[in-house]
């Protein structure tokens, strides 16, 4: 396991909101993160990455607690993608991507050779490299977050954590960007609302609901209309699909 929690629990406004989380990212394989709204689905990620210390339990990369390291050293090795969010400031693709590259820098350190690589070959990553220079207001919400990606990529990491990347994206993105993640020869962790996207693409998928894990595996173990009724109190079908051999979900209706 490179990157796992062990009894997590974290509490906000006096409300538990993570209660006693176990779970791992196996290494090199893409593990979603599903449940409805507020059953901490974000907090969990910004634990798992650093931005906020557990109440108890322990995050550890390769073993050791994340806690005992740099938050420095944690970037060199985790990248985070957040949800979409707007700016003002005038950027282009570029400005955005090279940030990927502040914890391989000094603050007086010039541009160096390796950073101009990382940046070049993330850009190629997520297909943005025709879009290098152009202005970040003028590009559309799948493009936004491909660049969103690339300035993870650019951190070079082993882990990379995302949280919603298909928020506000139309179906077409919503594939273009999973499918590139899926590509990634990292280990990826990403919170996701579609269950259908998670049974498509995901290698593992962990529900999570009120804060408590109810369940994880393989998405056709845990993806199953008993789960579905019990965790988001919907009436479903679930079937192997013969296109992608994956679970495919149909809502019924009240």
């Amino acid at each position: 396991m490179t990157l796992a929690a062990r009894e997590l629990r974290w509490a906000a406004g006096g409300r538990m909101i993570l209660d006693g989380v176990t779970l791992a990212a196996e290494p090199g394989r893409l593990l979603g993160i599903v449940g409805p709204n507020g059953s901490g689905k974000s907090s969990l990620l910004r634990l798992i990455c650093g931005l906020r210390k557990p109440r108890s339990g322990v995050v550890t990369l390769d073993g050791g607690a994340l806690a005992h390291l740099t938050r420095r050293c944690v970037a060199r090795r985790v990248a985070f993608v957040e949800q979409q969010a707007g700016t003002q400031v005038q950027l282009t693709v570029d400005d955005v991507v090279r940030l990927g590259r502040t914890p391989h820098r000094g603050a007086l350190s010039p541009w160096a050779a390796a950073d101009e690589t990382a940046v070049v070959t993330a850009l190629g990553q997520v297909g943005l490299e025709g879009l290098r220079w152009q202005a970040w207001a003028t590009l559309s919400g799948g493009e936004r977050q491909r660049a969103l990606i690339a300035r993870a990529l650019a951190q070079e990491p082993s882990e990379l954590i995302l949280d919603e990347p298909t928020n506000h994206l139309d179906v077409r993105h919503q594939l273009d960007v999973l499918s590139l993640v899926r590509r990634l020869e990292v280990t990826c962790i990403v919170a996701l609302h579609d269950l259908n996207l998670a049974a498509l693409f995901c290698d593992e998928v962990a529900v999570l609901s009120r804060g408590i894990l109810v369940c994880a595996g393989a998405p056709s173990d845990i993806l199953t209309a008993a789960m579905i009724r019990d965790v988001f109190a919907v009436r479903a079908e679930v079937r192997i699909s013969a296109h992608s051999g994956r679970p495919h979900i149909e809502y019924r209706p009240d």
